[in-house]
């Protein structure tokens, strides 16, 4: 904190010994979480040498999530979300062990990890609204942007330091240790729960069964523009973005003739525009203005896109993956702190559900989508054409920007007032 403050780079929510604890903690464990995602795509593609399976696999894998993030948002409104975080780390200490205790015993094969794949997708479903609800509880309603923000960051250092050191890894002493590693970062992200000091939120008196309430979030995630239009264009760009990582492996070996070190720095390179798109934000003071950032981001998503799939040059691919990278955080981090400053506090945990099945929850019908494309169409024909429809979507929301920047503009307002 002190070097921050001596270069003027004091981040607000950082103040709180809680939200360092939980950057901390979870930023270690998403590294783990991101190493296993690279290395289980790894095994599947040395055991069945197909691109179907590979989008088999993630479609298996993030299913879950679009099925559970609503069940997860009435569980956040509902209950403490400080103990569903301690109930979650439990599951996946368990999953992650069983991932590494096969993997050194050789026991691993395809149905082995399509089962654990889900179960890492179970739990990624009931805990990603939560945690995302949950930061509200740790930092003031002044300095949330900046926690959301910080957020996004700690998240894409993970996607920038996991599949890298994956690769890594996976190249010189095999995947059972991205396994180990997640393992013991669960346990230091489950130390780092402990050490926190929580004053219980408030919980509503709940006169209504769960059903009512999920009905209520949805129906006002529809009929409130910002949000609805906010989800709608995340869902679209989220069904390739969140999902062209399961083509890279053949990116890395057909097309650029490398290994797993290739695809853990291809990896590597999407995460870095990431970091570059969360530190921008992490230094941002207002909310107003990240409408237009939403709009134009999935255009410049889809040229990355098209300029990845047409390249042959390792460092042109990586290249046009951190204007990806940079994009797409653009859009998934700024959407959600909009969402999170214009939702009614007693509705969070349902519209942040959403949010989840629109940003991961499309992530299973993407891989299963460009897992078939690809192999009809050829990967690099299928990321074209995904970034096709990209550019298509933000044209389209550009059309109603000026009555959402009016909309966002009052949401922001009584957000103040309160």
């Amino acid at each position: 904190m002190k070097l921050l403050k001596r270069f003027n780079l004091d981040l607000p929510a950082l103040r709180s010994r809680n939200y360092r604890l939980f950057f901390v903690g979870q930023g270690l464990s998403m590294t783990g979480n991101f190493m296993t995602q690279v290395a289980v795509l790894w095994l599947i593609y040395q055991l069945t040498d197909s691109a179907l399976l590979l989008g088999l696999t993630g479609f298996l894998g993030q299913l879950p999530v679009f099925l559970l993030a609503p069940v997860s948002g009435i569980l956040a409104d509902r209950y403490n979300r400080y103990h569903l975080l301690f109930l979650f780390q439990a599951v996946g200490i368990c999953v992650s062990v069983t991932l590494t205790i096969i993997t050194f015993l050789g026991l691993a094969n395809i149905w082995t990890l399509l089962i654990l794949s889900m179960f890492l997708g179970l739990l990624k479903g009931l805990d990603v609204p939560v945690r995302h609800a949950f930061v509200t509880d740790l930092v003031s309603r002044e300095v949330m942007g900046n926690a959301i923000a910080l957020n996004a960051a700690f998240l894409n250092t993970a996607r920038l330091i996991g599949p890298a050191l994956g690769g890594i890894l996976i190249a010189y002493l095999g995947a059972g240790f991205c396994f180990l590693y997640d393992s013991v970062s669960y346990i230091a992200s489950t130390l780092a729960l402990l050490a926190m000091h929580i004053t219980p939120r408030k919980l509503e008196i709940q006169t209504s069964n769960p059903w009512q309430k999920l009905k209520e979030g949805f129906q006002y995630g529809y009929h409130f523009l910002p949000v609805r239009s906010i989800l709608l264009l995340l869902a679209l760009a989220s069904l390739v973005s969140m999902s062209y990582t399961t083509l890279l492996p053949i990116f890395a070996v057909e097309i650029l003739r490398g290994g797993p070190e290739t695809l853990g720095f291809l990896t590597a390179a999407a995460a870095c525009g990431s970091v570059f798109a969360c530190v921008y934000l992490s230094f941002r003071q207002r909310v107003l203005g990240l409408e237009r950032l939403i709009a134009f981001c999935p255009a410049v998503m889809g040229i990355g896109f098209i300029f990845f799939s047409l390249s042959h040059v390792f460092w042109v691919s990586q290249l046009a993956l951190v204007l990806v990278g940079w994009s797409s955080t653009l859009q998934v981090a700024a959407s959600n702190t909009v969402l999170q400053f214009i939702v009614e506090d007693s509705k969070r945990g349902r519209v942040m559900s959403f949010y989840a099945m629109s940003f991961m929850g499309m992530a299973p019908f993407g891989n299963l989508l460009l897992g078939t494309s690809a192999h009809y169409l050829n990967a690099p024909n299928t990321l074209i054409l995904g970034g096709v429809v990209c550019i298509l979507g933000s044209v389209l929301f550009l059309q109603q920007l000026p009555q959402m920047a009016k909309l966002i503009h009052l949401g922001t307002q009584q957000v103040a007032n309160n």
